[in-house]
């Protein structure tokens, strides 16, 4: 992944494989934000679909997700 320029990892205390995310800026526009998981799959999509899920979840729309099923 030497192409990819790091941005976050969700937890970084461990050495468990994290889930983290990436630019390519050598990848085509609607591919260029990659995630991946501690299971080696990862998700590529453009900055403006990003920008959907960072703009949510500052805004509280994913809280839900956080809560118990049965809350």
């Amino acid at each position: 992944m030497d192409r990819l320029r790091h941005v976050a990892t969700s937890c970084g205390t461990c050495d468990c494989g994290c889930p983290e995310v990436f630019l390519d800026h050598n990848a085509p526009p609607e591919r260029r934000v990659v995630i991946t998981d501690d299971f080696g799959q990862r998700v590529q999509m453009s900055l403006a679909q990003f920008r959907v899920i960072v703009e949510s979840a500052k805004e509280g729309r994913l809280d839900d997700v956080l809560q118990p099923a049965n809350a």
